[in-house]
């Protein structure tokens, strides 16, 4: 009796390790991670206004995770050498196929990344694959390509800048400046090439909406006094239409950087307007290294070029390389929504 006393509770032990084994459940294997198979790498890919509606298939393998579970993909897209740190994202499926027009891809690539139209850019993409916020993502390996997008002409809303400087005109076009988030806050250079020049903001080709300062204190008033600038030159002006106040700061542009004579010392290298090109520019001999747009030889405003695509970022973190030593000529266009520069060697 004792006997078959002892052999139960070696069963009953034996049982119940068998329920803790079980109990440990399915482990985690990753088999395979997604291949993308189209856009190959080196792919050369020109898109065109005249091609926006043509298909655009990107293509990958599916993961294996080591089990069975819906798995859902996003197609992620990012200039080369910049690590996916800030990707955008063409779109997500459950299936191994995005189906996208040139127009998306295009949209993607100027509008969302802001890459200059009909300029060359290399690019990484890759495919992220997910099953659920308790399992790590795993990619596919970068492929990288090149691709030219075309220029998206936008309208950004704007606000005209009639003055005494261009005859009242508040039709003028080539006098305004924008709200680039559409969200009612307007910025923009103009230049007054005489002192004490006289100007109003108004929100169209006519003076039925107009905003002056009655008090001289940077609150606008509709239909109030005209503002006053003070010495002429070219003036960073801002508005919020909502908040009705504006600021109206002169600015004398220079360079600095290590790529210049003085280095990232004071003064800066300053940069001379052309009524005519509309353009501040400046011809110098330089050494190989770096540079940045500022005015006033200060930092409080300054550019530099986040993505090396010749449009000026403010306050941007990247400096502009300069690859090697000789003489060049520097032109800073402060005329349009976009602010742009060009450096040509001589």
């Amino acid at each position: 009796m004792a006997k078959q006393y002892f052999l139960s509770l070696l069963l009953i032990a034996g049982l119940m390790s068998a329920c803790e084994d079980s109990a440990v459940g399915p482990t985690l294997s990753i088999n395979s991670s997604p291949t993308l198979t189209s856009p190959t790498a080196g792919a050369n890919i020109v898109l065109t206004e005249a091609t926006a509606g043509d298909a655009f298939d990107i293509t990958w393998t599916a993961a294996d995770f080591g089990f069975q579970a819906a798995v859902t993909y996003t197609v992620e897209l990012d200039l080369a050498g910049n690590s996916f740190a800030d990707p955008v994202v063409l779109g997500s499926t459950s299936g191994t196929a995005l189906n996208l027009t040139q127009q998306d891809v295009n949209t993607a690539l100027f509008i969302t990344k802001g890459l200059v139209g009909e300029k060359e850019a290399d690019v990484e993409m890759r495919v992220r694959a997910v099953v659920n916020s308790d399992v790590a993502a795993i990619y596919s390996a970068p492929v990288s390509m090149k691709m030219t997008p075309y220029t998206i002409v936008i309208v950004y809303p704007q606000l005209q800048v009639p003055g005494s400087y261009q005859s009242w005109d508040p039709a003028n076009n080539t006098t305004v400046i924008y709200s680039l988030k559409s969200n009612g806050k307007f910025e923009g250079y103009i230049h007054f090439q005489d002192d004490n020049t006289k100007f109003k903001f108004t929100d169209g080709p006519s003076w039925d909406n107009n905003w002056g300062d009655t008090g001289g204190d940077g609150t606008l008033d509709a239909g109030g006094t005209d503002i006053e600038a003070g010495p002429a030159g070219t003036y960073k002006l801002n508005v919020d239409i909502n908040a009705l106040t504006y600021s109206a700061v002169l600015t004398n542009w220079g360079v600095i950087g290590s790529a210049t004579p003085n280095g990232w010392g004071d003064p800066d290298q300053d940069m001379t307007y052309d009524p005519a090109t509309r353009l501040h520019t400046i011809t110098l001999d330089l050494v190989a290294g770096e540079i940045k747009f500022r005015a006033n030889d200060d930092w409080a405003i300054n550019y530099g070029d986040d993505g090396a695509d010749g449009r000026l970022d403010f306050n941007a973190p990247s400096n502009i390389a300069i690859a090697e030593a000789g003489n060049y000529t520097i032109s800073m266009n402060l005329r349009g929504p976009i602010y742009t520069y060009t450096i040509v060697k001589n």
